[in-house]
This record gives C-alpha cells, sequence and structure tokens, in this order.
C-alpha cells in the first residue's frame, strides 16, 4: 500500500496506473462502513484508492471542525487490511494552496435538509470532490446511503461535469442496535451512545406508520411527539421528501418512493440518518 500526502506524488504514481480505479473519498476516523466501502471497491475494481482528508471548508461550525477525529495511523492500518492499495492523505495547504472563489450552486437540492442547516456545507463538498475526482480520476466512486443529500450532490456533480465515473451508492451499515456508523458516533458519552439507536428506530416507526396510510403531517406529528419525550435530543429537521431531489412531500401515495430524513444533536455530538421507502 502507498500513503501519498501531496498532488504531485499521487499524479506521478496513478500515472503509471492504467488499471481501474475504485475511489472511497474519506474524511478518516474510519468504521466498518467505509471498509465496506472498500471491499466492495476492491472487488469491482484493479485498484483501490481512498483519500483522507478532513475538507475544512464543507464546515460550517468551527468547533465541529475542532472536534472532527484524526486517525491517519489506525486509518492506514485498517485501509491496509481491507485491500487499499493507495492513501491520499493531503494538508489543507497542498488541497487549498489559496482560498477557493468559485462556487458550486446545486438548485433546490442544496437548501433543503442539511443544506438548509449548513449554508455553504455542499459548495465545500462539491470543490473538494471534483479536485479529488480531477487528481484520482476513479473509474468508480464509492459513497453510503447514510449521507444520502451527499450521494444526490454528487451524482449531480458527475452529471452536470461528465465525469467519466460510475457512482456506487452502498446501503448504510449499521451496529447491532441500528445505529448508522459515523466517525462522529466515538464523540458520544456512554450514556449518549446508549440513547443514539432512538433515532433509527423512529425512522422505522414513521417509515411503518407511512406505509400503513397515515398521512404526511400525521407521521411528522408522532415523531416530533416521541422526540420531545426524549430530553437528551435536539431535534433539528425531520422530512418525508422526494428520493430524487430531496424536496419535501405535502402528500404521500402509497406505494410512491420516499426517503425520510433526520437530524438531531445529542449532547455535542450532530447526527443524520435516513431510511428509504420503496426504493
Amino acid at each position: 500500500m502507498h500513503l501519498f500526502t501531496t498532488i504531485a506524488e499521487l499524479r506521478s504514481f496513478l500515472a503509471q496506473q492504467p488499471q481501474s480505479i475504485g475511489f472511497v473519498p474519506t474524511m478518516g476516523a474510519l468504521h466498518e462502513g467505509h471498509l465496506q466501502l472498500i471491499r466492495k471497491a476492491r472487488a469491482e475494481n484493479e485498484r483501490v484508492a481512498c483519500s483522507i482528508f478532513v475538507n475544512p471548508i464543507q464546515f460550517n461550525n468551527a468547533e465541529d471542525l475542532a472536534r472532527y477525529p484524526r486517525t491517519l495511523e489506525q486509518d492506514s492500518a485498517l485501509l491496509e487490511a481491507a485491500g487499499c492499495d493507495v492513501i491520499f492523505a493531503p494538508s489543507a495547504e497542498e488541497m487549498y494552496p489559496s482560498a477557493p472563489v468559485m462556487t458550486f450552486d446545486f438548485g433546490p437540492l442544496e437548501r433543503v435538509l442539511e443544506g438548509a442547516f449548513r449554508p455553504g456545507h455542499f459548495n465545500g463538498v462539491g470543490i473538494v470532490v471534483s479536485k479529488l475526482f480531477h487528481l484520482v480520476q476513479p473509474t468508480r466512486a464509492y459513497f453510503g446511503q447514510k449521507d444520502l443529500q451527499q450521494c444526490l450532490i454528487v451524482r449531480r456533480l458527475i452529471n452536470d461535469l461528465s465525469f467519466p465515473i460510475e457512482l456506487i451508492i452502498a446501503p448504510t451499515v449499521r451496529e447491532a442496535d441500528g445505529l448508522a456508523m459515523s466517525s462522529r458516533n466515538r464523540n458520544l458519552t456512554q450514556e449518549e451512545r446508549a440513547l443514539a439507536p432512538f433515532i433509527q428506530a423512529e425512522l422505522q416507526n414513521a417509515k411503518r406508520a407511512l406505509e400503513a396510510g397515515l398521512s404526511v403531517p400525521q407521521v411528522k406529528a408522532a415523531l416530533l411527539h416521541a422526540f420531545t419525550e426524549q430530553p437528551a435530543f435536539s431535534l433539528e429537521y425531520f422530512e418525508v421528501a422526494n428520493i430524487e431531489n430531496l424536496l419535501p412531500l405535502e402528500v404521500y401515495t402509497p406505494g410512491q418512493p420516499a426517503a425520510l430524513c433526520l437530524a438531531a444533536h445529542l449532547g455535542k455530538v450532530r447526527l443524520i440518518d435516513n431510511v428509504l421507502v420503496n426504493a
């Protein structure tokens, strides 16, 4: 396995690798969800590359950026065991010699859900992912469904900029108790970790209610009530959304594909999750 920290080193090495490349962009602090993406890329490509870069321009909260775990040595060992060939772990100065001035606008998709509460976030995602795609030039790129809105943003990026890349969206990997795996989970206290599966449990309740014929307002009211009964959580948003563009659905038609998306704070940790209906 090769680890590169500069763009020049990465480009020089990849120029000598004509094989198909599966690429998994990450911010490090890897967990089993990331490793399953690596293994899937290993099975479907001749070479596997992973980036580890905590992208400062996609954070609109300085404290969140500072708290984000950085565990390169541990991550490298996990990646080697999972079959990764190349790690690209640049510094912020390497990726951004000067502050980016161009901006992406993904239309309504970036102004709902995560975009509504994290202004500028998806511009930062668009810039870093497009840079990484240009540098790695992968055959396939692998993302997890937990970050569903990010997946749709990347799909739009690939389509609009004609990147010759196949986007692979893998199902969310969960702990045994249902909690979606996330690098941020390690910042939960023991007591908070015990409460965290409540998020997925309530999303499943909402899914069953929707499938049973309850209206969107009824489903949203029931979930909101459930969260008021759990004061450890601060619910940021819950939406029943169009699965293609994540715009809120006011009326749900039985059998219609939809995404149930949620964000909540538990202590100092912000958690997101989603479940798909008829997808």
